[in-house]
Formats: structure tokens, sequence, C-alpha cells
């Protein structure tokens, strides 16, 4: 899912020529989650929701979460060979604010790794130029700060990320950009019809929109330090050794760093890879690593971990 922190940050887009893999064979646990994810999303709006408004929430939030890590899958090649049928599956944005296509070309940007954490050329990076970060006023600062520890990531990340991804959508939509306009002419349809479910549901539509955005606020504990700012680029990117509920809704990036050395590799498979070679991995990334999201949250629930202002990069001209 999109940061785009950054606000003023503008990107166009990818060639999608051989940068996504081609299955040959179709991957049925990613298919058979997909399926679990829908149906866990549909029975929180017309079947929890009679019995329970606040399980219906929780549900709603886990269910489209996980549906933004499957959409990161099939941004990878997965889980089938024909592209155009992995983007129909998962084409239904449940996080409603981001087109598919916007989130894949920015995404596969980002894949760089020479580039991760720049604060212009990464299109996930929540890093800011330090010249710019000076110049912005001290409100505009207030809340990029409290937004650098994981409590203010949670609760006003999202709304910090809709605002600064949308602002620029809009001024892009506005320049002669077609592939953007295209990205909108899909998403938009989409996304009417899941406000359409939504309004039909029993759910109260105030609590479908807080699940959805507590699916935002979860995936922000993902990206929250996913990515370092590091001379080395190798080390730049994070492992968290975590097997748990968050790990399942992020479908396994928490092995950072193997995904993106082996972006191509499923998410069912990645840790077993780290785990054949741990040793490398941890040596790749220069021992930015972490034992579980238990430990990051208590470490940076209230503290930030890194500065707004990219630290690598010169104050002044």
């Amino acid at each position: 899912m999109l940061s785009m922190n950054a606000c003023g940050r503008e990107f166009r887009g990818v060639d999608l020529d051989d940068l996504t893999p081609r299955q040959s064979t179709v991957e049925w646990p990613t298919l058979a989650l997909l399926i679990a994810c829908y149906a866990l999303w549909g029975g929180a709006l017309f079947y929890v929701s009679h019995y329970s408004t606040f399980g219906a929430i929780i549900l709603v939030a886990l269910s489209a979460a996980l549906h933004a890590s499957l959409q990161h899958e099939v941004i990878h090649g997965h889980p089938t060979g024909w592209v155009w049928l992995n983007e129909a599956l998962v084409t239904p944005a449940l996080t409603l604010y981001v087109p598919y296509p916007r989130f894949r070309d920015t995404h596969l940007a980002h894949h760089t790794d020479a580039m991760l954490t720049d604060p212009y050329d990464d299109p996930e990076s929540n890093y800011v130029d330090p010249k710019v970060w000076a110049q912005m006023h001290p409100v505009q600062q207030c809340f990029l700060t409290c937004n650098n520890c994981l409590l203010g990531r949670i609760v006003i990340g999202p709304l910090i990320a809709m605002w600064c991804f949308l602002r620029t959508e809009f001024h892009l939509i506005g320049t002669d950009t077609p592939e953007i306009k295209k990205a909108w002419r899909l998403h938009l349809p989409a996304m009417i019809a899941v406000l359409w479910l939504a309004a039909i549901a029993p759910l109260p539509f105030w609590a479908f929109l807080l699940g959805t955005y507590g699916a935002i606020s979860i995936l922000k504990i993902r990206t929250f330090l996913e990515h370092q700012a590091h001379e080395k680029s190798r080390a730049r990117t994070v492992i968290i050794e975590d097997r748990g509920l968050l790990a399942l809704l992020f479908l396994n990036n928490n092995f950072h760093v193997v995904h993106h050395m082996h972006p191509q590799v499923a998410w069912y498979k990645l840790p077993a890879v780290y785990a054949a070679n741990k040793t490398r991995y941890i040596a790749a990334n220069e021992g930015y690593r972490y034992g579980s999201y238990r430990e990051v949250i208590v470490r940076y629930f209230l503290r930030a971990k890194d500065p707004v202002a990219h630290p690598l990069m010169p104050p002044n001209d």
C-alpha cells in the first residue's frame, strides 16, 4: 500500500514490460486466500453485523488489509500466468482510495533498490528532503513528526497518506497523463460497487468506513520501518522474524529483504527461503532486524524511529 507521506511528490508510472514474472502454474494457496478474504469481508458486512457492530468493524479492517497484501502479490505476477486475470481478481480496492494500477506502477518503481528511501525517486519513501522540511509550516512539521512514531502512524498516518496521494493524483489528472486517467476510470466503477455493497449491508455505513480506515492503519504498521536511510542500498530493507497474525495479514512481507532480493517468490515460500539462508540475509542488510512486531510496537509506539528529514541528504544547497 502506498505511503506517499511526503506531500508534493509526483509519480506518473513505469513501463510494465518484463517487470512482473509470468507464473507457469496456478498458485492455489493464494487463490484460496483471496476467496477467503472476500468471504470474510462480505460476511462481516452482511452476517456478523447482525450480531456485533464492533466485530464486523474488526473483520472489515482485517479483510481489507489482507486484500491490499493480495494486491501486492498480484503486482509481482501471482497467482496465475494471466496478468489480466490476476488484476481482475483484486481490482475492487477494499481500501477504496488507491486505484490498483497506481499501486502497481508506484510499487514497481519502489523496487529500484538503489533509490530506496529517496524522497523524490522512491514513491513509497516516508522521508522528506531536508530543504523542503526546513520550509514547511510548523503545523505541518508537527503532523509529520507525530506521524513518525507508531501511534501517530496508525492514527493520523492514513489521513496524511490519503491527502498527499489524492492531492498529487488530482494534479496529475489535470496534466497530460493518460495512464493515470485510465487508472481512475477503471477504479471508480469498482469503488462505487464496493460502496454500494456497504450501503445496502446491515452494517452502519460509519462502521464500514471506520473498518476501512482501520485496514489502512494496520498496513501502516507494516510500512512503518520497512526501509531505513543507509549509505548501502542492501542495508535499507528490514527483516522482522514474526509468524503471527500480522505476518499473515502482510503475507510474510515482514521478511522484507528476502522479498526485495527475490520479488518473484510467492508469499507462502518466503519464510522457508529466509530460514534456509538466514545468516546471508542478515549479513546482506547489515543486521537491520527485529524479532517480532511486538518488539517494534514496544520500542516505537510513542517514539520516532527516524527523523522526517532524510538524514543522508544535505540540508542546504
